[in-house]
């Protein structure tokens, strides 16, 4: 099956054979409260700063793999905070003498379907969110981290696929060039299909143009897309003529 995928800023087509696992994560700190003159250990802010330094200390080191250059950035794992929350509410804003016996955070997870689930797993238990630091936490997972057979959820992008063959000679044909398979960042309907265990293809033949998805001034130059007509052709003939 064909999915979208996305634009390449050079002449060379982008293909992606996985979507990222989505989690969303919930992390609750408590503790005593206080007046906000009073200095005190195991104060829920506190807790929450805790958990937020592992956390941050985690997202350095995967990132600073993709500026690097060693990994791409669909083949690590990204844990960004998305709110926070804390505070005793007034009319006009926060109680600002008083600190909370609550705190919480919310962070969008993505996990490449090569990631060891039961490593972050275990990370999350002991050492983002552990409860001796009165933390606790929700883990929600949008979706199986494997096929109904038990496989990571992928698509074989070598002889192993007979459709991927097809898929590259048609890029061929049409005069194009594909870039090395890619992880997509975020997710597509695809990741359905590919958790029944059918092949997908992430592809989109836009190239030479900037990746503004859902920026301002999202375009398409019109010889872009009149090219893309040609390329889809090309691999929609190739694709409903084979025979597997």
């Amino acid at each position: 099956m064909l999915d979208e995928g996305q634009a390449s800023p050079t002449d060379v087509f982008r293909v992606f054979y996985a979507d990222r696992l989505v989690w969303r994560l919930i992390v609750k700190a408590a503790g005593a409260p206080g007046h906000g003159s009073r200095m005190f250990d195991g104060a829920a802010v506190d807790n929450l700063m805790d958990c937020l330094e592992a956390v941050a200390g985690f997202r350095e080191a995967q990132f600073g793999m993709v500026k690097a250059g060693e990994r791409g950035p669909g083949e690590v794992v990204s844990v960004n905070p998305v709110y926070m929350k804390a505070g005793i509410p007034s009319p006009t804003g926060f109680v600002m003498n008083m600190q909370p016996s609550e705190a919480e955070v919310g962070f969008d997870l993505r996990l490449p379907p090569t990631a060891d689930i039961e490593q972050i797993k275990r990370r999350l238990k002991e050492e983002w969110a552990p409860a001796h630091k009165n933390l606790t936490y929700e883990l929600i997972r949008k979706g199986p981290v494997t096929d109904v057979a038990g496989r990571p959820i992928f698509t074989a992008t070598d002889e192993s696929n007979p459709w991927w063959s097809v898929f590259e000679q048609a890029i061929t044909s049409a005069g194009g060039k594909l870039s090395k398979p890619e992880i997509l960042s975020s997710t597509t309907d695809s990741r359905f299909v590919r958790q029944l265990g059918i092949p997908a293809l992430g592809f989109s033949p836009m190239s030479n143009t900037p990746i503004l998805l859902h920026d301002n001034n999202e375009f398409l130059e019109d010889k872009v897309f009149l090219r893309g007509i040609k390329v889809y052709e090309h691999v929609i003939r190739a694709l409903s003529s084979f025979k597997a």
